[in-house]
């Protein structure tokens, strides 16, 4: 369903642009969300290097964040969560990964589409 939403959020921006105006370029994780292999990829990554160590698909009493909802503590742009992960966050368990996925930055990028793709809407 969110993928649907994300798609038709799509079109309308360029219906919208169609007065001449060029449509926005999508971010690296807007593209990667509207593809769904690399979302595939990033939950794959997730669950390998995120699931299995600290955080979880479901909101779970644990030291970890729940990363599917609205709520971010340590940032919460793209680039504010691809930071996090690549260097950590400091005094928490949260190492950095640095560039060290199969597919380097590429797969980072990848987890973060997969988490925005998954992400419960605030209300």
């Amino acid at each position: 369903m969110k993928r649907i939403l994300f798609f038709c959020t799509i079109l309308l921006s360029v219906a919208a642009c169609s007065d001449g105006e060029a449509p926005a370029e999508l971010t690296i994780v807007e593209g990667f969300m509207a593809d769904e292999s690399a979302v595939a990829r990033g939950g794959a990554l997730f669950e390998g290097s995120c699931a299995n160590f600290c955080h979880t698909f479901e909101l779970v009493e644990s030291d970890a964040l729940f990363l599917f909802d609205c709520q971010w503590k340590n940032g919460s742009t793209d680039q504010e969560l691809f930071d996090i992960v690549t260097v950590g966050v400091p005094d928490t368990r949260m190492v950095g990964f640095g560039s060290n996925f199969p597919e380097g930055d590429d797969d980072l990028w990848k987890i973060i589409a997969f988490i925005r793709s998954n992400q419960q809407p605030c209300l």
